[in-house]
């Protein structure tokens, strides 16, 4: 039986160029890459040279402050390229795939038998940890700790975002074995969360507990999930999973193979034919862009959703968690007039604009602009319509900013993560990044406490 949850504060930004229902396989790319910064805290230690041959599931690196914790190569290839930054910082790890993949052989685990110590080291040394990650601190899940409850979120309301529904059809047996290994690790429950009218493959699988959500967004992050159904106090923690990446970890036990293959949505109102594409981690990006086609030369190209996602390049690379890619019009350029005059064709959290709020469901195209400069971080009271938390979050955000760890704690640091603050961002008037102020709180009260 479910359990609903309704979320009423939120702003659901509706944007062209939803991507079609429809999937195709994308071109092999030649060369992969593993981007270090999408695993936040991590120091990378090498256990191959530029110039191996490895395969795929084949271990890479390993982090520094817990040598269990492997990472491994997406697909089999040569590490043609070790890219380093400032005090020869690893930044990016390029290998150049073979025409026919090998796979390195994990062994098949039996879950029946297993224990919870069993499941752990599998997971760590087959390079599937990565994929849990934890809150507080929103990092990859620290192998030593024991959650009080895993949170799994298959209800996507951020703008243009995969459809969880759609991406895993067909997977059942792989999510029920993901499932059974993951229940093996907390005494708590696997909440997992569904659009409320929704089909989805992880509504009837077993040892899990069922929430149906609706509302809008941010109704679909598992922070706000988190927050209704068992919110994070002091000294506890709970770890939190993808559904596709459950995917990844079940075929990994049922077959003893690391399989990097994810299907991801290429949206956006420049794409003139946005849709589904199976690719894998860390492909070019490239592979499915142009099958799909731009219609203008100016674009911006996101690895991720609109909100949260980061700025790149055509022949840049598909990021570690993501499954979406969205391209949008780049805003760099300023209208005539601006303000001065009516408005039609850009979304309002309030009644500003021009009958903005009498087509609540009316799809905008808009660009990248932030349609005005940076300003004093001001006392508006609009952060609270739109943030269904029980935070106060201009007060927290003013905190992180003076790094104050007590007020920080009190504020309710420790339960969110930078995509938390995604939509305050959003309808900012003073342009404040909100992400990053969230995440260098996070970092600091993770290095003083943590």
């Amino acid at each position: 039986m479910s359990k609903d949850i309704r979320i009423k504060k939120g702003l659901n930004i509706n944007l062209v160029g939803a991507a079609e229902k429809t999937l195709s396989k994308a071109v092999n790319s030649n060369v992969y890459a593993l981007n270090l910064d999408d695993f936040h805290g991590i120091t990378p230690k090498m256990l191959v040279k530029q110039g191996a041959e490895v395969k795929a599931g084949e271990p890479l690196f390993f982090n520094k402050s817990n040598e269990k914790m492997l990472f491994v190569s997406p697909v089999s290839g040569e590490l043609v390229e070790i890219v380093r930054g400032a005090r020869r910082r690893i930044l990016t790890l390029k290998i150049l795939a073979d025409k026919s993949q090998e796979y390195a052989e994990h062994g098949v685990l039996d879950l029946s038998s297993a224990d919870d110590q069993v499941v752990r080291d599998f997971l760590l040394k087959s390079g599937a940890w990565p994929f849990i990650k934890q809150r507080p601190y929103d990092i990859i899940a620290n192998p030593e700790s024991t959650p009080k409850a895993i949170f799994i979120s298959a209800y996507a309301t951020a703008p243009l975002a995969a459809d969880a529904d759609f991406a895993l059809q067909g997977k059942e047996a792989e999510l029920q074995a993901a499932i059974t290994a993951l229940g093996k690790l907390t005494p708590g429950k696997i909440h997992v969360s569904v659009g409320k009218s929704s089909n989805s493959p992880l509504a009837n699988l077993d040892g899990i507990t069922l929430h149906k959500v609706s509302g809008p967004h941010p109704s679909g992050l598992v922070g706000t999930q988190i927050n209704k159904i068992d919110p994070i106090n002091k000294g506890e923690v709970v770890w939190t999973i993808s559904p596709q990446d459950l995917v990844i970890i079940g075929e990994l036990l049922l077959t003893g193979k690391f399989n990097a293959e994810r299907v991801i949505a290429l949206a956006g109102s420049v794409v003139k034919s946005p849709k589904y594409y199976t690719t894998k981690i860390g492909a070019e990006i490239s592979t499915f862009l142009y099958a799909a086609g731009v219609n203008q030369e100016k674009f911006r190209l996101i690895n991720g959703d609109v909100l949260t996602g980061g700025k790149t390049h055509p022949e840049g690379y598909l990021g570690f968690y993501n499954n979406t890619v969205s391209v949008i019009p780049e805003g760099d350029d300023y209208e005539f007039f601006g303000w001065n005059k009516p408005v039609f064709n850009k979304i309002s959290s309030t009644r500003a604009l021009t009958f903005s709020w009498m087509q609540p469901n009316k799809k905008y195209d808009l660009d990248t602009n932030t349609n005005g400069e940076h300003r004093a971080f001001v006392v508006t009271g609009r952060y609270e319509e739109v943030f269904p938390l029980d935070i106060y979050p201009l007060q927290l955000l003013k905190a992180c900013m003076v790094k104050d760890l007590d007020e920080m704690e009190l504020l309710g640091l420790y339960e969110v993560a930078p995509e938390d603050f995604s939509l305050t961002e959003f309808i900012c008037t003073s342009k404040q990044p909100h992400q990053q102020i969230i995440r260098e709180g996070l970092d600091l009260l993770y290095q003083e406490i943590g």
